[in-house]
């Protein structure tokens, strides 16, 4: 089960947003005018603390040990009206699909889906005006400018949930991997073991055309995973952010309709939205059911969706359950494939 440890899906650090500078109380003092007139300029802005998304990014490895960021507080302001300088932003790199939460709320701040998106998710302090704003025909010579506002001070969350047009829901060992080395070039760990997949896996799948599709292979769940049993909430959320769910079950499950039952119920009651979804239904390592078999499956099937069967082995039924994702997606409005 190695490698597990290098895909981080949700990192805490705690965050501080530049304060912002102080204006300042200065007067003009020329040769010739021994009582000028306020000049104090504005202090600058505190720097803000940014995320930007990043193609190039899979995982929040990067963060996992960065427990504490700062940006740089805005300088004072001087005299002869010169403006302080402004503190300079910290931008953080995330993967696509990171979500940014207050700890304490659990309130979202940020969403970042896009390529070099940009959100500030705690702003600098703004700078004080200099007293050459306070000057007036009562007080010419006004004593007084403002002290610059305090950054924000927070500990924060940070979440991956995948993007992807198409997740895999299975127990655990339900070919999900397989299927998933199988139709794209993704490489993920393989072994006739529960848990083998310890963290979620991206696979871009080739269509006709020249056309493609992002499917994610999520680990196993088991029952009780809504309650965090097993890998639990760990990797439910990654089903969150799935346009079309392709719900796997091995050929060789005693009951087959019944561990369907069981990831339908799973997902409910971690999120009852997730049954909204676009639904397929693939009975995998269909190479162990003769034609007899599977008609009695189909026959004995209490579902609108009817299983699809397929081999990822002997290559069977690969094709028509890639039309299948194809038609799902095209009817997703929000899926990122690639459609011409």
């Amino acid at each position: 089960m190695e490698g597990g440890a290098n895909f981080i899906d949700y990192v805490k650090l705690h965050a501080k947003s530049g304060n912002g500078g102080a204006g300042s109380v200065h007067f003009r003092r020329e040769k010739f005018i021994p009582k000028g007139g306020p000049d104090g300029g504005d202090g600058g802005k505190g720097g803000s603390i940014k995320i930007r998304g990043n193609k190039q990014l899979w995982t929040l490895l990067h963060l996992r040990y960065k427990k504490h960021i700062k940006a740089e507080n805005g300088s004072n302001g001087e005299g002869n009206r010169r403006k302080g300088a402004d503190g300079k932003d910290v931008i953080i790199d995330v993967p696509l699909g990171t979500v940014a939460k207050n700890a304490e709320t659990g309130k979202i701040i940020a969403e970042i889906t896009e390529d070099g998106g940009q959100e500030i998710i705690l702003p600098g302090g703004l700078g004080g005006l200099g007293n050459d704003h306070f000057k007036s025909s009562t007080q010419q010579a006004p004593q007084y400018a403002q002290p610059g506002r305090p950054g924000m001070e927070e500990w924060l969350i940070f979440e991956l949930k995948l993007l992807a047009d198409v997740g895999l829901v299975g127990m655990p060992n339900a070919g999900k991997s397989t299927l998933l080395s199988v139709v794209s070039a993704a490489k993920p760990k393989i072994a006739d073991y529960a848990f083998t997949t310890i963290k979620p896996n991206l696979g871009v799948v080739s269509y006709r055309d020249d056309r493609s599709f992002v499917m994610a292979d999520i680990p196993g769940i088991i029952e009780g995973a809504s309650q965090g049993k097993g890998l639990g909430h760990r990797f439910l959320r990654h089903i969150e952010r799935n346009a079309t769910l392709l719900f796997l079950i091995p050929a060789d499950e005693d009951n087959l309709m019944q561990t369907y039952q069981m990831l339908l119920a799973e997902l409910k009651k971690y999120n009852p939205e997730l049954l909204d979804k676009n639904r397929i239904v693939a009975i995998s390592k269909s190479d162990l059911l003769d034609d007899e078999l599977k008609q009695e499956v189909l026959n004995e099937w209490e579902s609108e969706y009817k299983p699809h069967f397929i081999s990822s082995i002997a290559n069977e039924g690969i094709e028509k359950l890639k039309d299948m994702i194809w038609e799902a997606c095209k009817d997703n409005s929000k899926s990122t494939a690639n459609f011409k």
